[in-house]
């Protein structure tokens, strides 16, 4: 086993502007690794930086129809960092700007998967809402990832963990919401050219102070391509809750509710009204997809179903480990991909998210060593929002 460094863990406060500040400066390095990576797949595309940085702008209205904040925050990150704007936005919509590339230019697309879990209280032993993933992307973003703490004036708090320069990817806030999310894909992604960006969806559902405004914007913000995000919310003392997921295509959202309290979701549609009307057309760049989902349904399932109790963190762990199958496996060694670029499971993130606690654990196939990150709750807002 090889012991790899801890996400580093930002506090960050004060008007957007000021809160971007702080990012860009304490994460500068790993951002200008980060935009150096997927800058680089551009242009190996014939996207150049003039051109990145045209389309970068060319962003902005859009993203601040959909909150004006999330601009201040980029351009504040680009500040504190010393790092162009053209960067900040990269790291926030590589995905779609990417797309864009291979739609004019057959640019080289490397689909991030995950394999996500929760169990609602019913299913876990102390009766505590648990929410984790692994997150399966370029092995680079393990020496790239980041750990935002974010107080708000205007809204709970969030932890949330995502690559450098990022607003949001998985994570948690004060008030026991809890969100994860999984790449998909089908024959209707950036077709539109609209929608918001992934980041700053996750990043909104993050800022909810209650389950309905997170579905909310979940289900009515149009999206360029689709998505996987599983939400969940605990509340009264980490005591109750409920999740559902949420298979999102660019025009329509599909969702699924647990079943004896437990949901699992990898990276291939599942709903059968989905599966009924798009064309899955990512099992091809993920085929380990179908098994991932089934073995920690599985596993997880299994234990429930045994008689030796309820589930808990280290039945996430157990699973998240799984190694049947690698390197095409739940928990991923580093492989080349069917695109020849190096990928792996980079971070196992598990979360009890009325707790406000959440551990992380960078390229967990070649290191065990978990780091403990807090967010203090807020019990009114969760008391509140269980009434």
């Amino acid at each position: 086993m090889t012991d790899y460094a801890p996400f580093p863990l930002i506090d960050l406060s004060g008007s957007p502007r000021e809160r971007g500040r702080q990012h860009g400066k304490a994460a500068a390095d790993r951002l200008r690794r980060g935009a150096k990576m997927y800058a680089e797949s551009l242009l190996a595309s014939g996207v150049d930086w003039k051109e990145l940085e045209r389309r970068a702008e060319a962003m902005v209205p859009g993203i601040e129809q959909f909150d004006p904040a999330y601009v201040e925050e980029m351009r504040g990150i680009a500040e504190g960092a010393g790092e162009p704007f053209a960067a900040v936005m990269l790291m926030n919509a590589r995905t779609e700007m990417v797309a864009a590339a291979r739609r004019q230019k057959a640019a080289q697309h490397f689909p991030d998967g995950c394999t996500a879990a929760l169990a609602l209280p019913e299913a876990s032993a102390d009766g505590v809402l648990l929410h984790g993933q692994n997150w399966d992307w370029r092995a680079e973003c393990a020496e790239t990832g980041v750990m935002l703490r974010i107080r708000r004036d205007d809204g709970p708090d969030i932890l949330t963990f995502t690559e450098a320069g990022g607003l949001a990817r998985s994570g948690l806030n004060s008030a026991g919401i809890g969100l994860t999310a999984n790449a998909l894909e089908c024959d209707r992604d950036y077709q539109r050219g609209a929608g918001v960006p992934l980041p700053f969806i996750r990043r909104k559902v993050l800022e909810s102070a209650h389950l309905a405004q997170a579905v909310q914007t979940i289900v009515s913000t149009p999206k360029p391509g689709s998505n996987h995000m599983a939400v969940s919310h605990a509340t009264s003392n980490g005591g109750g809750g409920e999740a559902f997921g949420f298979e999102c295509a660019p025009d329509e959202t599909f969702w699924l509710a647990p079943e004896r309290g437990l949901y699992v979701h990898a990276n291939h549609w599942i709903t059968e009204s989905a599966r009924a009307k798009v064309k899955d057309t990512g099992l091809a760049e993920t085929p380990c997809s179908i098994y991932r989902d089934k073995r920690v349904r599985d596993q997880l399932g299994q234990k429930m179903d045994s008689g030796r109790g309820k589930l808990t963190f280290e039945d996430f762990r157990a699973a998240f480990f799984d190694d049947w199958g690698a390197p095409w496996s739940v928990c991923r060694p580093p492989r080349l991909n069917t695109r020849g670029v190096m990928t792996a499971t980079t971070a196992m993130i598990l979360m009890r998210p009325g707790e406000g606690h959440l551990e992380a654990c960078p390229m967990p196939a070649l290191n065990r060593n978990f780091t403990t990150y807090a967010l203090t709750p807020d019990r009114t807002a969760q008391k509140q929002a269980a009434e």
